[in-house]
């Protein structure tokens, strides 16, 4: 495993599994781009200082679904770049998006997550993320009708 890929499962598995949110500062870069969307988000978050941006994103997703966990499956890197596929795993009991009622229910999906690495430490992340699975398990979207 190269030191790159050490990093990202860092991220996944102390970062967000523990979850450590100190650890912001030692795998995330001071400049971050981050490219990928919330759910119905139209924009990107953009670039910005990249430890208080993940502390952000960790505050938002953790208090959506605090017994958040993602498990690794699959780890790849070429050069600076990194990807990893995860199945990540929640019960929503905080206010989806922020600001739907939570529905207590849970979800299992999969995930691909990519970065590029600088001097070590994260620089730049996407993500693409299985969310219309997510939001059937959760009950926010109805699935096809099913046979009687």
């Amino acid at each position: 495993m190269t030191s790159n890929e050490t990093v990202v499962r860092r991220w996944v598995e102390e970062m967000w599994n523990g979850p450590d949110r100190s650890l912001c500062g030692e795998l995330i870069a001071d400049r971050f781009i981050e490219h990928a969307r919330a759910p119905f988000s139209e924009t990107e978050p953009g670039e910005g200082d990249g430890p208080a941006m993940m502390r952000s994103a960790m505050d938002w997703l953790l208090a959506q679904f605090p017994d958040l966990s993602m498990s690794v499956e699959a780890i790849v890197s070429a050069g600076d770049i990194v990807a990893v596929r995860v199945r990540s795993e929640g019960t929503n009991t905080g206010p989806l998006n922020g600001v739907l009622p939570p529905t207590g229910m849970r979800f299992s999906s999969e995930q691909s997550h990519w970065f590029r690495l600088t001097d070590g430490k994260i620089a730049e992340h996407w993500a693409t993320r299985d969310d219309l699975t997510a939001m059937v398990q959760l009950g926010m979207v109805g699935g096809p009708p099913r046979p009687s």
